[in-house]
């Protein structure tokens, strides 16, 4: 599988889900969520629609799809990717926390890299269980971004690490309460909410470079560290990423000089977690 994760570029896998989904894991959810003929799915966070133009392309007959996100804009790119793919879905826009659903209006619910940016977990827990059926699946993926593995073969490696994960933690921390590190806690969670662990299942998301990388990756760390340190409002953080910017040029000249010596290697994991909604 391709991981396009850079831990240089942001402290967690918010945007995760556009960039690695591939085949395997869409042949994963088909196993996972057991989509029949005639069954409601509901992707809680569908972004711009990758889940449902995957799963409508399935061929399962008379599937249907609905997906809620709380930006409106990405439910009007995934009105326009089902289009484009000739996929039947239904999109609108909603809170996690209030989903605009009777109770077990659907027969699996999922989401992928949503509830790591929710503050209320319970409640959005509790709603993915409402409106599931007895007996129908749940699935969430979140990954632990807490726990990152780092590893570099220069002397700055792991100073920019240590930089760029203060200064995205201090840029993306909403002050709300959502839990960087939801991934592994998601078995205890579901039991706690009426929800019946079936399997968790780890997908590893890393990237390795061997050997300096090439200018696309210096450039794009670059361009997203100077984009959000000119939306920085508060001194500390500002100063924060002004020494992040400074070491990473360092860093890239030591990763030049290193040349084919050298080596980078970032790891974490996608938890995938499985319940069950308990009958009454």
């Amino acid at each position: 599988m391709s991981r396009d994760i850079d831990v240089l570029t942001s402290s967690t896998l918010k945007h995760l889900r556009e960039r690695w989904w591939d085949g395997d894991f869409t042949a994963f959810l088909q196993e996972t969520l057991q989509p029949r003929a005639g069954d409601r799915i509901l992707d809680v966070g569908c972004g711009v629609g990758t889940g449902e133009v995957r799963l409508g392309q399935l061929g399962i007959s008379q599937l249907r799809l609905l997906g809620v996100d709380l930006v409106h804009a990405r439910v009007r790119q995934a009105f326009d990717a089902v289009r484009a793919h000739n996929v039947r879905a239904a999109f609108t826009t909603a809170n996690t926390c209030a989903l605009p659903f009777v109770d077990a209006a659907f027969d699996a619910t999922y989401c992928v890299a949503m509830l790591q940016h929710v503050g209320d977990l319970s409640t959005a827990v509790t709603e993915l269980a409402r409106v599931t059926k007895p007996g129908g699946r749940i699935l969430a993926v979140e990954p632990d971004n807490a726990a990152r593995y780092w590893y570099s073969s220069v002397e700055t490696g792991a100073r920019v690490f240590d930089l760029a994960a203060r200064f995205f933690t201090a840029l993306e921390s909403k002050g709300d309460g959502s839990d960087l590190a939801v991934g592994p806690k998601l078995s205890t969670i579901f039991a706690d909410h009426d929800i019946e662990l079936a399997a968790v299942r780890l997908f590893p998301v890393s990237v390795a470079h061997l050997g300096t990388p090439p200018r696309t990756v210096w450039d794009a760390r670059r361009k997203t560290a100077t984009a959000a340190l000119n939306r920085v409002t508060d001194d500390a953080t500002r100063r924060l990423g002004t020494e992040y910017l400074t070491v990473l040029e360092r860093y890239a000249d030591e990763a030049a000089a290193a040349g084919t010596r050298f080596v980078e290697i970032q790891n974490t994991m996608l938890f995938a977690t499985l319940g069950q909604k308990r009958s009454a």
